[in-house]
């Protein structure tokens, strides 16, 4: 049974310069249109349905996390991981659609695709995704990707994180604390026994999913509304968001997986997105 591993912390800070997603946000919130666009992102991740490679990644206020992907010269039918300047993975006999135009929705956005790195049965058409061929391959040490991300707040174009593929990033995270299997090969899904924040806790069993295409932790209203009053945010319809004063001090998010409780720090579940200390 496929499993998901679960990681300590160990963060490593580089100062690098970097344009504006973050304008481009805060554009949205002023015209009332950032729900319709949160909505898009969630309908956009529906429809998308023996190395060790690490490939960097931009940090886009901490919001969007960037990589480059290439697709081979003509007559090379391969998908390739990493930027020219980085070491390389070259991934044969791949399968891939080709776009003949731009949606709107990545006009204006950083990225210009999706590169999914779950299970067959979530791609379009049941292709064989990139990193699925390449451990079918024997391309990677062992079949398993590493993703840090880190915080670099309003930043945005500067280097923020790693992916590791074929093997585990020991430089950028903590040890490994857990492995837990999946409750389905599709996303990584598994079963989260509790939720919590000070003196709230809801011990009701969830199955839920770790997701790299998803920039918000996201849950049943009954139980998100709860989380947000144990921190001190309240929810703005508007904007389908919750919102917290910025020099707000509250607890802990507190997810418990397995045998294990996993202390989310507040710098890590809230994201600055105007200029009003909130």
């Amino acid at each position: 049974m496929p499993e998901t591993a679960v990681c300590g912390n160990k963060t490593k800070f580089e100062n690098v310069s970097r344009p504006g997603l973050r304008e481009d946000r805060i554009q949205m919130i002023e015209r009332g249109v950032y729900a319709q666009y949160l909505q898009r992102l969630e309908s956009l991740r529906y429809v998308m349905n023996l190395d060790t490679m690490g490939q960097r990644v931009d940090d886009y206020a901490d919001y969007e996390y960037v990589g480059n992907i290439t697709i081979g010269t003509p007559g090379q039918p391969f998908v390739v991981f990493g930027g020219e300047d980085e070491d390389q993975l070259a991934v044969p006999d791949t399968t891939f659609g080709l776009a003949t135009h731009i949606s709107s929705d990545f006009r204006s956005d950083p990225t210009d695709g999706i590169l999914g790195l779950a299970f067959t049965s979530l791609a379009e058409n049941n292709v064989v995704p990139p990193l699925i061929n390449a451990i079918r391959q024997n391309l990677l040490d062992e079949p398993i990707f590493t993703v840090w991300m880190a915080h670099r707040g309003a930043e945005e174009g500067v280097h923020g994180g790693m992916f590791t593929y074929g093997g585990f990033d020991k430089e950028n995270c903590g040890p490994i604390i857990a492995y837990e299997p999946l409750t389905s090969a599709t996303y990584f899904q598994f079963r989260m026994k509790a939720i919590g924040a000070g003196k709230y806790k809801s011990k009701i069993p969830y199955e839920v999913i770790s997701d790299t295409g998803t920039s918000f932790i996201g849950g049943p209203k009954s139980i998100t509304d709860r989380l947000a009053r144990a921190v001190g945010a309240k929810y703005v319809a508007d904007e389908d968001s919750y919102v917290i004063p910025c020099n707000a001090k509250p607890p802990t998010l507190d997810i418990y997986i397995g045998s294990h409780k996993y202390p989310i720090e507040p710098v890590n579940y809230i994201v600055s997105v105007c200029d009003d200390n909130v």
